[in-house]
């Protein structure tokens, strides 16, 4: 690139002025322009110097600054903030302290001072970052005490009402999570990290048809929600760069911003809970959802198959929820009045024995 090139140039005439400088110094020659053999040791030198400068001027300026900048996109913003904040208080208490120790005796006079803001700053901005949420809170509750009270309004601020949600892979790829967006239950904001984009295009990408079929699914899913308008979907950096598991990414982040998943993992579902986070499953969600019948229940059902045993009729509610008749199975491909006995929760979803109305 061009500025890669411009410093190159740089490279070749600061290390060429340094290969001149050492040939007179080595030289000792007064008049190095005018002494031959003198000349014959600068100028090698100069070459080496500009040569050694071309090749080594991109590893000191632009090779270190893009892999600067590479690392700060990973940081989150917050620690970012906190950690400045943390150096300048540390600078502070090192300017304060240094005073009394510029008074020492040489060299300490002169060391002490440079240590001491050195550790002192180093140690500021460690403290923020390591408690940048008790940071935060601090003065988020020192601008709470500082600012008026709001004007009484019988209207709530909606943004204190939203509650960010991280989507999981199996959550986009499931696809529900549009139809559950357009009734309006879920207040946003979505939050979609970069990484589970590229998983979502590393499946959409696969050879295997299915898998890749999945993946396009899942992108078209988002594709669908952004859309929508309502509930917002953010696309965000926030990452976890020492982790490498994409479940355990989403825990961590939750767990550092306080933010629900949501996500039809169930391992993912179990860990998260585990450690007190919320989490919300449209598996669950779709079992709680389904038709609730007692015992002693009257209903009309069609009857499509044979049960396990071989007396049984199975049907299925239009949740799909399974429906195991006794002594069914003469009236298959029928609608039979029926009555429910029994209602079972299982691991599944929820299953209805019942027997025909007489």
């Amino acid at each position: 690139m061009i500025l890669d090139r411009i410093f190159r140039f740089i490279g070749l005439i600061f290390f060429a002025i340094i290969g001149w400088q050492s040939g007179v110094i080595i030289t000792q020659s007064p008049n190095p322009i005018s002494d031959i053999s003198a000349l014959q040791t600068i100028i090698p030198l100069t070459i080496v110097g500009a040569i050694l400068g071309w090749f080594i001027a991109p590893w000191l300026t632009t090779r270190p600054a893009v892999g600067i900048m590479r690392a700060m996109r990973n940081i989150p913003i917050e620690e970012v903030v906190a950690g400045g904040i943390g150096l300048a208080l540390g600078l502070l208490v090192a300017a304060l302290i240094t005073v009394p120790l510029t008074q020492l005796p040489d060299p300490f006079g002169s060391i002490f001072p440079f240590a001491v803001s050195i550790i002192a700053a180093y140690l500021g901005a460690m403290i923020a970052v390591l408690r940048r949420e008790d940071f935060i809170r601090l003065i988020n509750r020192m601008r709470g005490h500082a600012a008026p009270p709001p004007p009484p309004t019988t209207v709530p601020d909606t943004q204190s009402l939203e509650h960010p949600l991280l989507l999981d892979t199996s959550v986009i790829i499931d696809g529900r999570i549009v139809d559950v967006a357009r009734t309006g239950f879920l207040m946003g904001p979505l939050l979609v990290p970069h990484f589970v984009l590229t998983e979502l295009q590393y499946i959409a990408d696969s050879s295997d048809a299915l898998r890749r079929a999945r993946g396009r699914r899942g992108l078209e899913v988002l594709d669908q929600l952004k859309n929508m308008g309502l509930p917002r979907i953010d696309f965000v950096d926030l990452d976890a760069p020492t982790i490498h598991e994409v479940d355990e990414k989403l825990i961590s982040l939750a767990r550092d911003y306080d933010m629900s998943i949501m996500t039809n993992d169930y391992n993912l579902n179990r860990v998260a809970a585990l450690q007190g986070l919320r989490v919300l499953n449209l598996n669950e969600l779709a079992n709680a959802m389904k038709s609730i019948l007692l015992p002693g229940e009257h209903l009309q059902l069609k009857l499509i198959q044979e049960g396990k045993e071989s007396d049984q009729g199975v049907g299925y509610l239009e949740d799909g929820t399974m429906v195991v008749v006794e002594n069914g199975r003469s009236c298959i491909n029928r609608e039979v009045d029926l009555i429910v006995t029994k209602v079972l929760q299982t691991s599944a979803g929820r299953m209805i024995f019942a027997q025909i109305a007489s």
